[in-house]
């Protein structure tokens, strides 16, 4: 049984004054957005460490932390409400500015928990900051330094979604990895500038299909609906399974489909099959978009805010269920033609216009990320870098039932073929949606 000991809390401040004077920092309206009004934590597990005290990981993190805080200085300010449009603001105060770093240790090797690549998710929780346990606004960002018996370690990251997404966030920590590998300078300065960047238009004008996804219940909060017990389960997708289902859906239909197009198609019709969602409801697929790049004009390199918004794909649950699954892949292709950035700006402008007015996608939305080609294995304090990064955050683009895209870990030998999807779901639901995930494994596709 393993057993995690917390040795101490400490909160780790700026190595040098970033400020002189006390001051608030607007957020963009696309932090704001009430979706993001959460925390996400994840997980990065490193093979290997040295024994010396000097580098042991909890001083290289908590080092390297303080430097990055200089120019990062945000992630240890206050988040509140602002009086007068109950927006989410930041708090710089020279009374308060740290971010508690949390001094771990487990009677157990990473090895023997296959390098936490299928772990056991009550013991994965306790490896990340609980922003439920006393965190919260307060300390929008709070990390965990872990060590197993091996010498391993991992880094629990807890990050308030308004601060930063994750692209910014790992931004973050590769500048904390170069300061800990001994850089004289950082690669890339933060730009902040939220307001600024990713303002609404002079009027506001929301228009086209933002007007289609979302709609208004005074009220509504995004992640309050209740839903009972809920699993999370990994599945795995080999490389051979995947190519065949690709290959049979090209000829049903004559397109080619991305792998994000073609499982996304296969596990959001087996989610709302496994759930039960009456015939005639309305279901959403959502995913996140990069607009750094396509905002005209494009966002500086070094801006770390939210910079991503959400597309959907919409159906009623019968048809989504009845139709040939190359029609649903299709309906995601396509969903990528909104794009745009007059999409992206009348999404912000609906933020602005209808901010306290309950903006929702509804309570039957499907949340997909892909994570296999983010870049998180890129930060390296000087050990390498990540052999498994792990999410564990259940509320995504306002769904409370997300799925992930992962890689295997690299630690394991033996997971080469494919990649990982793991699926949040109601307890009671599960079961069906496994029989699901058996079909694709027979590749017994069910196409029509």
């Amino acid at each position: 049984m393993q057993e995690i000991h917390i040795k101490e809390t400490i909160p780790i401040h700026p190595a040098t004054p970033p400020f002189s004077q006390d001051h608030t920092l607007p957020l963009s309206r696309l932090d704001t957005d009430g979706n993001l009004n959460v925390t996400f934590r994840y997980l990065r597990v490193y093979a290997n460490a040295t024994s010396d005290d000097r580098d042991h990981p909890f001083n290289v993190i908590a080092a390297s932390l303080s430097s990055a805080l200089v120019h990062y200085y945000p992630l240890a300010a206050t988040l509140r409400r602002g009086q007068v449009d109950n927006r989410l603001e930041l708090v710089c105060s020279r009374d308060h500015l740290g971010v508690p770093l949390i001094n771990a240790t487990v009677n157990c090797t990473l090895e023997k928990l296959n390098y936490l690549d299928d772990p056991d998710p009550d013991f994965v929780d306790s490896l990340v900051p609980d922003p439920d346990q006393g965190y919260g606004l307060a300390n929008p960002c709070v990390l965990q330094v872990t060590v197993f018996e091996c010498g391993g370690w991992t880094l629990g990251t807890s990050i308030h979604h308004g601060l930063c997404d994750g692209l910014g966030a790992t931004q973050f920590f590769n500048v904390m990895a170069e300061l800990a590998r001994g850089v004289d300078r950082v690669s890339v300065n933060p730009v902040w500038d939220r307001a600024g960047l990713l303002g609404p238009r002079d009027p506001p004008r929301a228009e086209g299909v933002v007007r289609e996804f979302l709609g208004l219940e005074k009220g509504f909060e995004p992640y309050g609906q209740v839903v009972g017990k809920v699993a999370r389960e990994c599945f795995h997708v080999k490389d051979e399974w995947l190519e065949k289902f690709k290959k049979v859906l090209f000829e049903e239909s004559g397109s080619s489909f991305t792998t994000f197009e073609a499982l996304g198609a296969f596990i959001w019709r087996a989610k709302v099959k496994a759930s039960g969602v009456p015939g005639d409801e309305n279901v959403k697929f959502a995913y996140s978009i990069n607009i750094r790049k396509l905002v005209k004009p494009p966002l500086p390199a070094g801006y770390w805010g939210n910079g991503c918004v959400p597309i959907y794909a919409q159906l009623c649950a019968n048809e989504l269920t009845e139709q040939p699954l190359w029609k649903t892949a299709e309906l995601i292709k396509k969903s990528k033609i909104n794009a745009t950035d007059e999409y992206v700006r009348s999404f912000i402008d609906f933020q602005e216009l209808h901010y306290g007015d309950g903006i929702t996608a509804g309570t039957r939305v499907s949340g997909f990320t892909d994570w296999r080609h983010l870049g998180h294995s890129s930060v390296d304090f000087g050990w390498g870098g990540p052999v498994t990064v792990l999410p564990l955050s259940r509320n995504l683009l306002g769904s409370v039932f997300p799925c992930f895209f992962l890689p295997y870990s690299s630690a394991n030998g033996g997971q080469k073929d494919g990649f990982k999807v793991l699926v949040t779901l109601q307890e009671t639901h599960m079961p069906a949606f496994r029989k699901e995930m058996e079909k694709f494994s027979r590749q017994d596709f069910d196409l029509s």
